[in-house]
This record gives structure tokens, sequence and C-alpha cells, in this order.
């Protein structure tokens, strides 16, 4: 069989259009039920806010104010000031200098509560906060308190409204792992994740093809051809000896690469993650492969094979946790999540989850083996959408060589890789389900028999 080759998009990525982002925030307030809602974001954790504006905190805090009368105004520091042109809906600026960074100018605008009195905020307002996460049953006695933002957001924000006031998180409406706004994807949005999934994709795989020994980490890394994109997370590549262990979150170091090694290497951009994990030789090693590659790909052909719309997330756990019956690991986490702008935003793929996959979903295939012996490693990571045939045929409308590409990649994985992949999922980078354990020995690649 002829391997996808590791190309890279050539095309700008696809927009988002503006009218998207209106609906978003419109939906979110409407769900939320509130007089005001205040949407947190830092560089951290600006998933949420490019997802509803198109605007990602650089170095700085910022928040999006949702009122009535269709208000949407985004306050921002000094520094974020200067980076208005990034947003795409309507939206109003206003300048809150506690935002920016310790030292720099604190005259003109210093306090939030201030700021936030201006646009409207009074005593006895309900506010819904979006933070970075929710908590849920089990973690804390009240579930409807802000939670994940900046104890200086809530107390301000509670100066305001008084005793008469309340503040709520209303985080899930985004993150909610089924009837979150951010589980739901348009044939607009997948088009850009699909971008970034293949520009991902060829990365890692360059790396996997090129690597050699007596390189560098660090040096290796520059295979990833860095287009200039934000990263979803940090980018990494780590070796270790067979008497150490592989550190897969680790960045990239000096560390030499030697023969035999285990590598391991992930690239995440909006929307997308790609990662791989093998042995840096040349040799087909039966013992490694009995044990280890063959319940691992198992594990993953399995995934591929029972994700679809309308499976639960509980059966998507079974199912993979009994392919890796007798094998030696587990799933350090769970196998698979949402991808969204940010990394993982939330997963219905739990044990007992009675959560359904709907069409839209964005999912990251995410089966980490542990343990693992020391110097050895295996990491098959890419992402799919979920369609049902109303959104396969936006998708195929939208984007007629998008969706060539998709039914390019199912019919590889189907007849290469042996996958009995269903109609509703759709591959989102040449490199889905594709995995060369033995990286000196690129060709030599996983199926299905």
């Amino acid at each position: 069989m002829t391997l996808p080759a590791a190309s890279t998009p050539t095309d700008p990525q696809p927009a988002v259009p503006i009218v998207e982002y209106e609906h978003r925030m419109t939906a979110l307030y409407q769900a939320a039920d509130c007089r005001w809602v205040l949407v947190y974001g830092d560089r951290e954790h600006a998933a949420n806010l490019a997802f509803l504006t198109h605007f990602d905190p650089r170095f700085e805090e910022a928040l999006l104010v949702l009122g009535p009368n269709n208000q949407r105004t985004l306050i921002l520091g000094n520094e974020g000031m200067g980076y208005t042109p990034q947003a795409k809906p309507a939206l109003d600026f206003v300048l809150c200098q506690t935002l920016g960074l310790m030292g720099q100018p604190r005259n003109a605008a210093p306090r939030l509560d201030t700021v936030l009195q201006t646009l409207g905020l009074r005593s006895a307002d309900t506010v819904g906060i979006v933070g970075w996460k929710y908590l849920e049953a089990g973690e804390d006695d009240d579930l409807t308190a802000p939670a994940f933002v900046p104890a200086y957001l809530v107390r301000h924000v509670q100066r305001i409204v008084g005793n008469t006031g309340r503040l709520i998180d209303v985080t899930h409406i985004l993150m909610h792992p089924t009837h979150g706004l951010k589980s739901q994807n348009s044939a607009a949005q997948i088009a850009a994740f699909e971008w970034a999934s293949q520009q991902a994709s060829a990365g890692v795989q360059r790396v996997i093809r090129r690597v050699r020994p007596g390189q560098r980490e660090c040096d290796a890394a520059l295979l990833f051809g860095y287009p200039g994109l934000p990263f979803s997370c940090h980018p990494m590549l780590t070796s270790a000896s067979p008497n150490e262990p592989v550190i897969g979150l680790r960045s990239p170091g000096a560390r030499m690469l030697r023969y035999g090694d285990g590598v391991v290497t992930g690239l995440g951009y909006a929307g997308a993650l790609c990662a791989r994990g093998g042995l840096l030789t040349g040799e087909i090693q039966a013992v490694f492969c009995d044990s280890y590659v063959r319940p691992y790909y198992t594990a993953i052909a399995t995934w591929y094979n029972t994700v679809r719309v309308g499976v639960s997330g509980g059966a998507m756990h079974d199912a993979v946790m009994a392919a890796l019956e007798g094998a030696p690991f587990r799933p350090a986490l769970n196998p698979g999540h949402l991808i969204s702008i940010d990394e993982w935003t939330h997963t219905p793929i739990r044990e007992n989850s009675p959560d359904l996959l709907a069409s839209g979903m964005a999912l990251q295939c995410d089966i980490i083996p542990a343990p693992m012996p020391n110097g050895q490693v295996l990491n098959c990571e890419d992402g799919v959408a979920l369609a049902d045939p109303t959104l396969r045929a936006e998708l195929a409308a939208h984007d007629p060589a998008l969706w060539r590409r998709i039914q390019t990649r199912c019919q590889f994985m189907r007849e290469a890789l042996g996958l009995t992949l269903d109609e509703s999922v759709l591959p989102l980078s040449d490199s889905c389900a594709l995995l060369a354990p033995f990286w000196l020995a690129a060709d030599v690649v996983c199926a299905v028999v």
C-alpha cells in the first residue's frame, strides 16, 4: 500500500463566518438567562473567548461582557487594546489597566468594578460567569458558584451586585460534553479544524520520517516546519534510553537522540492535535510487537471501529477496555475526548457515561498506554469529526475539495488499515490511525488483518 504523503495545506485556513461568532454569543447569553454574562480569558485560557469572538488574549487577561440590548463589550488591558482588529464580530472595547502587566501605566482606568459599573452592572443583578472549566458532582458543595476564574473578578462583581444579586457559573453552556456550544461544530468550523489537523499531522509525520540518531531533540523539532499558528498545547518531542522513562509532556531539549531510544512527539493547533510515540530503530522487534504494539493497535482500531453518531461514551470506554484485556497497560486517561480551540474541552468518553456522541462533535482518539517499560513508548493520537447526513451534505457543498480528502482518507483507513469506519466518522488528517512503531522503518505501519 502507498502511505499518505506528509503534505501541508497550500491554501489559507478556511475562515469561520462572522455571523457564526455572533450566533455563538447570542446562544450563550440566552442559555445563561442572566442579565449579564462575563467570559474570562487569558493566555493559558484563551479558547472560550476565541470561540466566541476570534480574539485570543496574549500577554494579558481579557473579559467579554454580554448584556441587555445586545451589548457586547471586550474589556482589555493596555496591550490588548492594540490587538482589537483580531476580533471578528462587532464589539465595543473598553480599557481596564488592571488587566495589563504589573508596572504598566494604571492612571487612566485601573479599577475593574468601576469599568463594569460604567457598562451598566448594578446592585441586585444576576451575573453568569464563564471560566476555563467548571466543577462537577462531588468536587464541591456549591456547584453554582463561579470556580475557575480569578478571585479579583468574583470579588469586584460581588461588590457591585451586593447581597441581593447573584453570581452563577455558566461555563457548562460552552463546555458540557453533549450540550456545550463547543461540542457542536458547523461545517465551516470543521473545515478550519481539518486544515489545522493536516498542518499538525504533516509536521509530526516529517519528524517520524526524517529524524535520525545523532540529532538533538531541539534540532529534530525543527522538522515540524512550524507555520506560525497559535499552539493549543506545548510542542512535544522527547526521548529516553532503555534505562529511563519517556516523559511525554516535556518540551524538546538538548538530549542527543540515540539508536533504540523511545521517542514521543506531539503538535497541537486550534482544533487539532497529532501525537506519535515509538522506537528510534529500523529493526522490527518481535517481543515489543507482541507485548505492546499488537494490543495497543487493537485498542486504536477498536476506537475507530466503534466511534460514530449515537454511540454512548460509556460504550466507547468499555470497547477500548475490552480490547486491552490481558495487555500489560491501560489508558492513562480517558480513551478519547472532545477537541476544540482548546486541546481538551471535555469528554463524553468515560466509564458508565450515558452521554451520546452527536453530529458536529470533534473528537480526539487519545489512548495513552501506561505503564510502559523504561525507554519504550507508543502513541497514536489524531482527530475526527462526527457528521450526520445533513452535516455531511453541508460539508460537501461548503468545501468539495475537503470532502474529497475526507473520502480518500476513509477509503485508505478501510482498505489499507482494515478498519470498519462508520459513514458518520470524518478523519480530519491523512495520518488518522497510521502508526509506525519503528521510526527508522516508517513505512512499516500497523493494520488489522
